[in-house]
């Protein structure tokens, strides 16, 4: 398969492709699992998880048909079936990013996964949930351009 040049570049950059771990990568306790495990390219699975998104107590998407991409050194990224989401209920977040992987992303807004306050990942082009689950440290995080 050809792909485009930009997706070549990105290719090129970083070192870690979850064969191994790096030596500033936390370990993971019993029940989580490393980000630095996450292969690259990135892997999509299914992910059965009863995710629930709420705006102000008002639920805008509730699904367990949920797909995740999991990418070295990426916390997750979520993707709901359109027809589990109230979208009449959302605004589009601002920016977008454009990864050498999945093409360019429109992000939204969320705040609840099984009860659980997700983290947002740091930097502004970065889409995973930072759940109890996953330890880092993460791309976005501060020092983390190198890789």
């Amino acid at each position: 398969m050809h792909l485009p040049e930009w997706a070549e570049r990105g290719r090129g950059v970083g070192k870690w492709d979850g064969t191994e771990r790096p030596p500033f990568a936390e370990t993971p306790g019993p029940g989580q699992k490393s980000v630095w495990d996450f292969p690259r390219p990135p892997r999509i699975e299914a992910d059965a998880r009863h995710i629930v998104i709420c705006v102000g107590g008002t639920v805008i998407a509730d699904t367990m048909a949920a797909l995740r991409v999991l990418e070295t050194a990426s916390p997750p990224t979520f993707y709901l079936p359109p027809s589990d989401v109230r979208m009449e209920l959302l605004r589009p977040a601002s920016g977008a990013f454009r990864c050498e992987w999945k093409g360019t992303a429109q992000y939204w807004s969320v705040r609840t996964q099984d009860g659980e306050q997700v983290r947002a990942q740091a930097g502004g082009f970065y889409a995973g949930w930072i759940t109890r689950d996953v330890m880092g440290p993460f791309k976005g995080d501060p020092g983390s351009g190198g890789w």
